[in-house]
């Protein structure tokens, strides 16, 4: 299977020198083995997670199915 050349590209990102020594420090005797594979692993963990809550964002449409219901059984008026 032949690689896409996008995934061998690659940029530079400035960190901190002391969030740097506490992030290499931190992966000591971990599966990674440098400190751009751990921010990386990172940053993908966070916007995975910001994806996953934008598609739990509830539409008008099921708010108001929501409210609709609650109402049914009492609990809003």
């Amino acid at each position: 299977m032949k690689e896409d050349k996008e995934d061998k590209k690659f940029t530079t990102v400035s960190i901190p020198t002391p969030l740097a020594e506490k992030i290499k420090k931190r992966i000591k005797g971990t599966g990674f083995t440098s400190l751009s594979s751990y921010v990386t692993y990172v940053l993908r963990e966070v916007i995975s997670g910001m994806d996953e809550e934008e598609d739990e964002v509830f539409t008008k449409e099921d708010e108001k199915r929501v409210k609709d219901r609650l109402r049914a059984l009492g609990y809003i008026d």
